[in-house]
């Protein structure tokens, strides 16, 4: 139902309950989502085996994406569902799309970085290392980085459509100007041709493992030559399903807010918009708990930070409770002392 606020008469499309459903989602998604990928980044880069991979770099550059997102976009959204309206003035408003949209292109573009790193390692696993060097990874993630938020540039600076503010669902976004939006060809850029990509990798990956599967069969091989190729190949493999699982639940939760975003621009639906939403928002929750349930490496590498933690708390305390145990022996003995000293009366 859409309704009018009296103040200011601003026509509002989104209803009432739908609105305070957001806000909440949004709070919980801020915290839960922070503290997850807080956390997975403090494991992964706590972990020697994991931290020497060249994929780690890509998901750790994905956490930050994600740890972005949720302490810094969720709050404002938060905030614009909780008032109904966007209180943090123009210049906030222009940047906050900047942010957002940049935010998804980032998040993508590390997964084509990813997936392209596992059709890499195994289909040329002898040039890999050389592939995957220290400053080949750093220039990828800079590229990733610098290219999702360039992608932004046009609308900020005014030149294809503009950023502001959309009044009746009080969001700030990309906006038609002299009747031109660059919404549609962001979406194509930004989303469905990373997808694509992703997609025809993991065909690719799919095939190459099939036939490399048929060939070692074919050929005798050595036991020790045959299970170490076999426990390389069970490692990548469970590496690479879980990155599928994570591009996977990635378009679920964002296909949606794109669909509408351009589909339904007048925003007939306005209920389906804000659901659409929230289902983005859950992306950048949801990747932590995929980690830590689909792979045994990083259970591994979230186990050793918790036992960390709690080393820690359990030094913490033992200490505290020498220097209680030292303290009150102290005191006993100047009681002791100071009995002597003293005469009874």
């Amino acid at each position: 139902m859409n309704r009018t606020i009296m103040s200011g008469e601003i026509f509002i499309k989104y209803p009432k309950a739908a609105t305070i459903f957001a806000a909440i989602c949004a709070i919980l998604f801020c915290i839960v989502g922070f503290l997850g990928n807080f956390v997975t980044i403090l494991a992964l880069a706590r972990c020697p085996k994991l931290i020497s991979q060249a994929t780690t770099a890509f998901v750790l550059s994905l956490c930050i994406s994600d740890l972005i997102f949720c302490s810094v976009s969720l709050p404002l959204i938060a905030s614009r569902y909780i008032y109904e309206r966007w209180i943090l003035g123009m210049t906030c408003c222009k940047l906050f799309p900047v942010l957002l949209y940049g935010n998804v292109a980032l998040s993508l573009l590390n997964m084509v970085a990813i997936t392209i790193n596992r059709y890499t390692i195994i289909s040329y696993y002898p040039y890999y290392s050389k592939l995957y060097s220290k400053i080949s990874i750093l220039v990828q993630l800079v590229f990733i980085w610098a290219g999702s938020f360039l992608i932004m540039l046009p609308p900020l600076l005014g030149i294809w459509g503009q950023l502001g503010l959309h009044p009746p669902t009080f969001s700030c976004t990309i906006l038609e100007k002299n009747g031109k939006s660059p919404k549609k060809f962001i979406f194509l850029v930004g989303f469905a041709l990373p997808c694509v990509v992703i997609i025809i990798s993991y065909i690719c990956i799919y095939l190459k493992v099939k036939k490399s599967t048929k060939k070692l069969r074919k050929h005798q091989v050595n036991d020790s030559t045959r299970n170490k190729n076999s426990r390389r190949e069970r490692e990548d493999g469970r590496l690479t399903k879980l990155m599928l699982l994570i591009f996977v639940c990635f378009v679920f939760c964002f296909l949606p807010l794109m669909c509408v975003n351009v589909f339904d621009d007048e925003v007939r639906y306005p209920t389906l918009h804000v659901f659409a939403s929230i289902l983005a928002w859950a992306s950048s929750v949801v990747n932590p708990f995929i980690y830590a349930a689909s792979n045994r490496q990083y259970r591994s590498a979230y186990s050793k930070l918790f036992n960390v933690f709690r080393s820690s708390m359990t030094a913490t305390d033992s200490r505290q409770l020498s220097n209680s145990h030292k303290s009150r022996g102290t005191d006993n003995k100047n009681n002791h002392q100071l009995a002597k000293v003293v005469p009874a009366e």
